[in-house]
């Protein structure tokens, strides 16, 4: 059975392209279609749909794809909401390993780890549960870890613009342990920084100190 036989089935006779703009489609339309993606993938690997054991699994699957890739329904205005507060000190400011979890776009595999944030304030400060809140819009998408870094760095600059910020990232991507290459104590280290070139050396040397 096809996925728009299957779609067409639970649709009452309606049609789906396999292929739609994500904002043209209802709610009740994509958990439709992801319920079915996760029949599909069953059949496909062999299993039987009317195992005992299955028979709410792709309902299951789709509830946990939502909540997964969350982010795509949030702005930086809903991450942020009103936790931007007027700056009382030049000092830096510093969260660090704030864990994530993410979905490699590649494989659609899960990877995971921590990020830590270190900014200089210019006139405004950001909350600080707000980064681990910043941090999941992002996350919770698939992605590649160095878009994921950036992302976060962006969105504190779009924020508070801050003198500069540094965001690292290390990961360790299951599209590497569980297949492939198989290395199951490989980690991935990225980093990205905005406004350093405009600091002092000993302002830098501070700020990358800060992270680790």
């Amino acid at each position: 059975m096809t996925l728009n036989e299957l779609i067409s089935m639970k649709l009452g006779g309606g049609k789906l392209a396999l292929r739609p703009g994500s904002g043209a489609m209802a709610g009740d339309e994509k958990k439709c279609l992801a319920t079915s993606a996760g029949e599909l993938i069953l059949m496909a690997v062999g299993e039987d749909l009317a195992r005992p054991g299955l028979d709410r699994t792709p309902e299951r699957f789709a509830k946990a794809l939502r909540e997964i890739c969350s982010g795509y329904t949030m702005t930086l205005a809903d991450a942020v909401g009103e936790g931007v507060f007027p700056a009382e000190g030049k000092g830096i400011v510093s969260v660090k390993d704030v864990e994530f979890y993410s979905m490699c776009e590649h494989h659609m595999l899960p990877f995971y780890g921590q990020v830590s944030v270190a900014y200089l304030p210019n006139e405004k400060i950001l909350g600080l549960s707000k980064i681990p809140r910043v941090v999941d819009m992002y996350a919770r998408r698939f992605q590649v870890q160095e878009r994921l870094t950036r992302q976060v760095a962006d969105a504190i600059t779009e924020a508070i613009s801050p003198r500069a910020v540094v965001v690292k990232m290390t990961g360790s991507h299951m599209c590497m342990m569980m297949r492939g290459v198989e290395k199951q104590a490989s980690v991935t280290t990225t980093e990205f920084a905005v406004g350093v070139e405009s600091l002092t050396e000993t302002e830098k040397a501070r700020l990358y100190s800060s992270l680790s």
